[in-house]
């Protein structure tokens, strides 16, 4: 209590002390530090959205691109290679539509551009072992098992190449004519268990959400050009509130702090009885009224002093 107390002394002897322009500048560095601080916080959060709706567009568009892959294999594909289905010994796993949809999208994957996006219909127990869901994809179809009302969820993730977005939307198992190929291995088709086997994808039933539809979209370099645009903002918000610091600080020196120093010289000579010139009034705001008031003290001044001189000659 009493360190505080001393600490609260010395801060207000400090403030005493200080010149005007002293504590007028600590007051705009207060003003300028916050309005920093506060337009910082909300320019970063701005751009970190604007980065955010970025990539979800992308990341949409791409699935959007996968959804019609899959409506075409599974309206116009399978409709048109069914007999072939049924008579063929041959399984052709371009007729199912995750397996389209993933060959169609790694042919957009090679263009280097787009080599860092991943697209993956993940699965608990699928077919195919390249689409075996992480544990964090396994945690997001768990949530869309439980809770019927979640068909989507996004937003980021750490992956071996980078920071991604990624947008899961919900995948339920609703085609009976799929129960052939997942219902029990005996029932599949041979030439499908001479390519894949008979240990997985397995056992499904119908209106399960036994999968996730996951897009990752890469997003450090939409976080980096959002981070390199915050630093420039703030470059340019710095270099304006000092120019405008130097700015304010030249006009108070030159209309205030100037004007009182010479009436402050004035009124201490004449005090003394030094002074015989009059304060200067060049203006009518408060400088003007202030020198005003002074030369009408001294004036009153100098008739005092001269009745009393007068009263001591009688």
């Amino acid at each position: 209590m009493r360190k505080n107390q001393q600490l609260s002394n010395k801060l207000k002897t400090l403030s005493q002390n200080l010149k005007l322009a002293n504590k007028f500048n600590i007051l705009l560095l207060l003003v300028f530090l916050g309005s920093i601080i506060g337009g910082g916080i909300i320019f970063s959060n701005v751009l970190a959205q604007k980065a955010q709706d970025e990539v979800a567009t992308q990341a949409n568009i791409f699935l959007q691109s996968m959804d019609s892959v899959r409506n075409y294999t599974t309206d116009d594909i399978i409709p048109l290679l069914q007999n072939q289905l049924e008579t063929s010994t041959q399984f052709i796993p371009q007729t199912v539509a995750a397996f389209s949809a993933r060959q169609v999208f790694d042919n957009i994957r090679k263009n280097d551009r787009y080599q860092d996006f991943v697209y993956k219909e993940a699965a608990l127990d699928p077919t195919n072992v390249r689409d075996k869901a992480d544990d964090f994809e396994t945690q997001i179809i768990n949530q869309f098992s439980n809770n019927p009302a979640n068909t989507e969820q996004s937003g980021f993730r750490d992956l071996p190449s980078g920071k991604a977005f990624y947008i899961a939307r919900r995948l339920n198992f609703d085609n009976p004519t799929c129960l052939q190929c997942h219902s029990t291995p005996d029932k599949a088709p041979k030439s499908q268990l001479a390519i894949y086997g008979d240990k997985n994808g397995f056992g499904w039933q119908l209106d399960k959400t036994l999968f996730a539809q996951m897009i990752y979209i890469p997003a450090g370099k939409v976080l980096q050009r959002a981070n390199h645009s915050w630093w420039i903002t703030m470059a340019i918000e710095i270099s304006i509130f000092a120019i405008i610091i130097i700015v304010i600080n030249l006009l108070l020196r030159r209309a205030v702090i100037k004007p009182i120093m010479q009436i402050s010289k004035l009124a201490q000579a004449v005090s003394t009885g030094k002074a015989s010139s009059d304060f200067e009034q060049k203006s009518n705001d408060e400088i003007g009224i202030l020198a005003a008031s002074f030369n009408r003290m001294k004036s009153s001044l100098e008739i005092a002093m001269r009745l009393i001189a007068q009263k001591n000659n009688q």
